[in-house]
């Protein structure tokens, strides 16, 4: 029987998942499946999770990768912990040596926005702190994925479509051979439905899994990465991968309406999200769908943008304010700005961007929120010969003006767009959520919130809700199913607005919330391939 997998002519609805036992929410649903099998062998959450991200890198390489970042938050026993394990600038890339390179700009591919990947070293780290099972057997899945292949789902199919016929136009000469080779071997990309096989992905992950992710920053996947670049005059050497290590880090949080957000601190973007929960929180919203409501989450988010693309860094270099900048003073003082007519900010245009998110949770309490992207869809364009790795270009969250906070440093983490978020109420979890896809993050966060929170909509209306996006101005996209009056209405007062075609700009998330009595409600995006995988 023939089909065409990407043509859907009528409305369609899922409903929320209800489980007890555990649940995984993700954007890929034989990733979902992968996590799910942890937790039926005795694994926790955070097993789950690992397994989850592992087969990910496997069945959606569109968006991450072995040679990504990762972040996390984790509730376990009481307690909310954070991970940040975003790589470092090489020892070896400063600005002088772009310039002498000959750019005058960071480019999006090749090796000058190559970091230190970290999401091996975020797996192999909530393993050991968090993991009851043994690390090797998280990765089991993705390994068997990569090794007997498995079949494409269609959004996948669509953006690796889209990568190849872009890559084919830019990415020229042998250094982006392996790339072609690895991801278009038949000179095309994969369709929906075809069964792919990435054995060199299954080799590098089994020697990840063997040695808890030494191999990668210490050993023989060090090495082949190491000499890929000085054959090919890259910037990333051994010395930048042994010396990585992700670091543990205290969560941050804005209470918005008697809940708690909490995101996780700079170098990445969770700090937008949180400022404009405070601009808003001294505002009525009259209405879901009413013009005075979206105009000030526009504003709001617009204001909290343009103070975190100028204060965000790497707070181990950089004097971040996130006190000052969340303080009660500040926040009444930037709320002033929200008047009846759209602003236009100082910062410019916002890139896009490409990540995974899960969420994840047993039935003895412990709940994880966890991302990782490539960034840029598949990265730097850059393949390691034999391994699979996909290096990802998150070095183009840096800047080059020389006295700006986030500028390009040595040993320095750049501005991260993908951020984990997590709700609470005082010390009783309500569970994991996110929205991944680039600068889309901060304002998915804050629609699902004020969804979830204003609106009292389930999680799985909360996603589904037709969503708007800033792109730079005072231009907002909205995507189709979002009141054409509410669109006219905020176009007279000074917005320009755009409708958008298809969903991909507006962000995928997933939610898991835990009521009272113990019980997981789970959903998952519908712009997505996701789904939830519940025991």
């Amino acid at each position: 029987m023939r089909f065409d997998p990407h043509f859907y002519p009528y409305p369609s609805r899922r409903t929320v998942v209800y489980a007890r036992r555990g649940m995984v929410a993700t954007s890929q649903p034989l990733a979902a499946q992968a996590g799910l099998r942890m937790l039926l062998q005795g694994g926790n959450a955070v097993d789950a999770a690992v397994a989850t991200a592992a087969a990910l890198t496997v069945l959606e390489p569109t968006s991450n990768g072995i040679g990504g970042d990762a972040f996390a938050l984790v509730w376990h026993e009481g307690r909310l912990y954070g991970l940040n394990a975003s790589g470092p600038a090489p020892g070896r890339l400063t600005p002088e040596a772009l310039r002498k390179a000959g750019y005058g700009a960071m480019p999006e591919t090749g090796w000058a926005p190559v970091t230190v990947p970290g999401a091996p070293a975020a797996w192999a780290a909530l393993s050991a702190r968090f993991g009851r099972l043994p690390f090797s057997k998280l990765l089991e899945p993705a390994i068997e994925y990569a090794e007997a292949g498995f079949p494409v789902s269609p959004v996948v199919a669509e953006h690796w479509a889209r990568a190849v016929e872009a890559y084919r136009r830019r990415l020229e000469g042998p250094l982006f051979r392996p790339w072609f080779e690895t991801f278009a071997p038949a000179g095309r990309a994969p369709t929906a439905g075809e069964v792919v096989r990435f054995p060199d992905h299954a080799r590098t992950l089994q020697a990840i899994a063997e040695t808890q992710a030494e191999a990668f920053y210490r050993g023989s996947i060090a090495e082949a990465i190491d000499r890929f670049s000085r054959e090919t005059g890259g910037f990333l050497c051994g010395e930048d991968l042994a010396a990585f290590r992700p670091e543990w880090v205290e969560p941050i949080r804005v209470s918005y309406r008697g809940i708690d957000v909490w995101e996780l601190p700079p170098n990445g973007q969770g700090l937008v999200t949180l400022l404009a929960l405070r601009l808003l929180d001294g505002l009525a919203l009259p209405g879901r769908e009413d013009v005075e409501t979206v105009h000030r989450a526009i504003e709001a988010l617009k204001l909290a943008f343009s103070d975190g693309l100028a204060r965000i860094a790497d707070p181990r270099v950089a004097d971040v304010p996130v006190a000052a900048l969340l303080s009660d003073a500040y926040v009444r003082k930037r709320r002033r700005a929200i008047g009846d007519r759209a602003l236009d900010p100082a910062p410019g245009r916002l890139p896009a961007g490409g990540t995974v998110y899960l969420a994840a949770a047993d039935g003895d309490g412990t709940m994880v929120s966890f991302i990782q992207s490539n960034y840029m869809g598949f990265g730097s364009g850059l393949v390691v010969p034999g391994t699979g790795i996909a290096l990802h270009n998150r070095g183009l969250g840096f800047c080059l003006e020389p006295d700006h906070p986030n500028v390009l440093a040595p040993g320095k983490r750049p501005y991260h767009t993908i951020i984990p978020g997590f709700l609470a109420v005082g010390d009783r979890p309500l569970g994991p959520f996110g929205v991944m896809g680039g600068f889309m993050q901060p304002q998915g966060h804050l629609q699902v919130v004020m969804h979830l929170v204003d609106f009292a909509l389930n999680p799985q209306a909360a996603l589904d809700a037709p969503r708007w996006r800033w792109v730079e101005g005072r231009t907002v996209e909205f995507e189709e199913g979002f009141p054409p009056a509410v669109v006219h209405a905020l176009e007279r007062r000074g917005h320009d607005v755009r409708w958008a075609v298809g969903p991909a700009a507006f962000g995928r998330g997933e939610i898991i919330l835990r009521q009272p009595d113990g019980v997981l409600v789970g959903a998952a995006e519908p712009r997505a391939d996701g789904a939830v995988a519940a025991w």
